[in-house]
């Protein structure tokens, strides 16, 4: 089966690789479809379609963006218009809520005892900041052993250092897609499942579902193969790459069937 990965990350957002780096990771697994989904922000994208178009790799620009209704409940929006000023306004006040969210992380954590300070944090944050980077600045600091260990004893619900998370709808994030021209897919529905809400998602104009994801059981791509047919979705696939040091074994690339395979590259072709 054909190798694709509709989802991935580099140090522009939470990864720990540039996009060069993404994109030689991806040559190097054989995968022929690829695209960079950076965290609220669209910078990463011109490095890494270059790289992707040098090593022969079907290069489809990405973005994904966080939603206010769950830590977890994202939008991957493909073939946006990078150009397009509304739509780069919209993940620029989704970045400073971030920011703000980032702050009263840092301003609890302080309050419960922990010695971090904004400059340990802000000065690992490329271009987006995220809980990531607190984890990150945790570990430096000799406070945890790794990232995941600054996320579960600090960042989690119930924790010091958790804070609700921000941005707009998810409603308002696939129109903010659809209105730059994209095509809007849930990310990884399978570790959202509480938040389900196709009916309402598709009448907002999504488009497609991230089916193919390293945690999704065989039951899970089957419920989401049921529900892709019910509404005339897309179906996706993509590892959720951060980069070999940010302490997720996620591998670069996912195997598809053909025909999954050969619908993406027909609609991604057109533009």
């Amino acid at each position: 089966m054909p190798l694709l990965d509709l989802h991935a990350h580099t140090r522009y957002s939470d990864g720990t690789t540039t996009p060069a780096e993404v994109v030689h990771a991806y040559l190097m697994r054989g995968v022929q479809m690829m695209s960079v989904t950076d965290h609220d922000t669209t910078e990463a994208l011109g490095q890494a379609s270059q790289k992707a178009l040098a090593a022969g790799i079907l290069f489809v620009p990405g973005v994904e963006i966080s939603s206010r209704e769950n830590d977890h409940l994202h939008i991957l929006g493909y073939n946006i218009d990078e150009k397009n000023q509304t739509f780069q306004n919209f993940l620029a006040g989704n970045r400073e809520q971030r920011n703000i969210r980032i702050k009263k992380i840092i301003r609890q954590l302080q309050e419960s005892g922990v010695s971090i300070e904004e400059e340990d944090v802000f000065k690992l944050v490329r271009n987006v900041a995220s809980r990531a980077h607190v984890a990150d600045a945790l570990k430096n600091k000799g406070i945890v052993p790794t990232r995941q260990e600054g996320f579960r004893k600090f960042l989690v619900p119930g924790k010091a250092g958790y804070v609700n998370n921000a941005g707009e709808s998810v409603f308002d994030v696939i129109k903010a897609i659809k209105n730059a021209g994209g095509l809007a897919f849930i990310a990884h529905p399978g570790i959202v499942k509480e938040c389900w809400d196709f009916p309402a998602w598709v009448n907002a104009g999504l488009d497609g579902i991230e089916v193919y994801y390293p945690s999704h059981s065989f039951d899970m791509k089957q419920d989401l193969f049921m529900i892709a047919k019910k509404y005339n979705l897309l179906i996706s696939g993509g590892s959720d790459h951060h980069g070999s040091k940010s302490g997720r074994d996620n591998k670069p690339g996912m195997e598809v069937p053909q025909e999954v395979f050969d619908r993406l590259k027909e609609v991604f072709g057109k533009k």
